[in-house]
């Protein structure tokens, strides 16, 4: 019987933090990188941020941005350390590396959101 691997779960993360970082982390990045500080869009009050942060489902919504996209990130780093730089060696180090990096974010994703006043 074959050994069975987190491979599938990997690549699935994979793929899902780069849907979400395709299409939601650019509008978040307009939106509050470019449209408000340039005064394009109005800014919202911090009170109004604040009262919608308060919202478990935008607390939701924020992890699962976060968290898929440092998903993704990882195992693209991964890969590229491993196919384009040809460090097959260090196998194990990169994975530790990568996936320990994105479950160390993940991790203070969910303090932060929870520490919000």
């Amino acid at each position: 019987m074959a050994k069975k691997t987190i491979e599938p779960l990997l690549w699935t993360l994979f793929s899902a933090g780069g849907v979400i970082a395709a299409l939601v982390v650019p509008v978040l990045f307009l939106l509050f990188g470019l449209l408000i500080p340039l005064g394009w869009v109005s800014a919202p009050d911090y009170d109004r941020l604040l009262g919608l942060l308060h919202h478990p489902l935008t607390r939701v919504f924020l992890f699962v941005v976060i968290t898929l996209s440092l998903a993704h990130a990882a195992h693209r780093f991964r890969f590229t350390l491993y196919d384009g730089l040809q460090i097959k060696h260090l196998n194990e180090l990169i994975n530790a590396l990568c996936y320990g990096g994105a479950t160390a974010g993940s991790i203070a994703a969910v303090y932060l959101l929870w520490q919000v006043p």
